[in-house]
């Protein structure tokens, strides 16, 4: 009976071992589950980031390129028309060089930067000063692209007017009836800063302008 109640007892310690060393294995795995999770996680962002711009990133930034340039060319334009020559600084091309998020949005500002400043300067050459002064002396002095020597065009300039307040147009385009009537104009404005409108003494008094 001894034997039986101590056979017995040895069975229910090695049974309560056995769990024992069994919850501690199932712990252990628990507590070190979560550390492989994060490698995962880690390896699969780092993966992303390697991948690098979308396509759609590609063709947006490739668009807003095209927007640059062309917005520049357009200032260029204008400020020409204005000065009577090309600007000093040209207009830098843009490489296409790999976009990074970065340059993404650089190139976002640069667009609506330039949007507005090709805006501003059309506007500016379309409305020069004194321009309604400028269209009634051109009412009475002749068409724009006339071209009777010794007066071109239609405010009417010789050639030492055309040398003097618009070389660079006499020597690219020829003579004033060559020009466009806002760049005849420009030329005109810059004649006034430093003679007013004495050059039309008669049609500008006709027009109210001295």
């Amino acid at each position: 009976m001894r034997r039986s109640i101590l056979a017995c007892g040895l069975l229910l310690a090695f049974a309560g071992m056995a769990t024992a060393a069994a919850a501690a294995t199932a712990s252990n795995n628990s507590e070190s589950s979560p550390s492989t999770t994060p490698s995962t996680s880690t390896t699969v962002t780092t993966t992303e980031a390697q991948t690098g711009p979308s396509r759609w990133e590609l063709r947006t930034a490739t668009a807003w390129r095209r927007h640059i340039q062309h917005f520049r060319r357009d200032t260029q334009h204008w400020q020409t028309v204005m000065n009577g020559r090309p600007p000093a600084n040209g207009s830098r091309s843009l490489s296409a060089r790999s976009l990074s998020a970065r340059s993404f949005g650089r190139l976002r500002r640069l667009e609506r930067r330039w949007r507005h400043v090709a805006h501003r300067t059309s506007w500016r050459a379309n409305h020069p000063p004194y321009f309604r002064a400028w269209l009634c002396i051109h009412h009475y002095e002749g068409s724009w692209a006339d071209s009777g020597s010794p007066y071109w065009g239609g405010l009417q300039m010789d050639l030492s007017f055309q040398q003097t307040y618009g070389g660079w147009l006499l020597r690219h385009k020829g003579t004033a009836d060559h020009w466009s009537p806002l760049e005849q104009i420009w030329v005109a404005v810059r004649a006034a800063h430093s003679r007013g409108f004495s050059p039309w003494p008669n049609t500008a008094r006709d027009c109210g302008v001295y």
